[in-house]
């Protein structure tokens, strides 16, 4: 994995739950990252995760996320641009739902790299410039 000047990268919850079923090659992209002390989360993944959970094991295991990774803060400048975005999505004709453009906002405006298996955001990218980690 070569990412260059950028560090932090942001887990989109489809790795997440890739990585938590074991599978490769995402499980051990996420192990790597998290090796490299570069993993990053933000609220709204910890909410998806959370409201996916099977039990109150992974629930208690997702809590620990709060202490063991650094989050990205939110803000109301952050929503704004996930709305822009999502309006200049479609105005080209292009669909992503608002949170993969507030995820999009969020990597942008903390010169972070993205992983995630979410084909959405290979449309986000044709519309702002946004760094998606590649993994083989």
């Amino acid at each position: 994995m070569e990412t260059g000047e950028l560090d932090k990268v942001l887990v989109d919850t489809s790795v997440w739950i890739e990585f938590f079923r074991k599978k490769d090659p995402w499980h051990r992209a996420v192990e790597q990252l998290m090796d490299e002390d570069r993993v990053c989360c933000t609220g709204l993944v910890l909410a998806e995760l959370l409201q996916g959970a099977r039990s109150d094991q992974e629930i208690a295991v997702l809590k620990d996320f709060i202490h063991v990774f650094p989050f990205f803060a939110d803000s109301p400048q952050r929503w704004t641009e996930a709305g822009e975005l999502s309006y200049r999505l479609q105005r080209k004709g292009k669909t992503a739902g608002l949170s993969d453009c507030y995820l999009a906002a969020i990597v942008q405006a903390n010169n972070a790299i993205m992983l995630t298996r979410d084909k959405h955001f290979d449309a986000i990218k044709s519309v702002v410039p946004l760094h998606l980690l590649a993994v083989k």
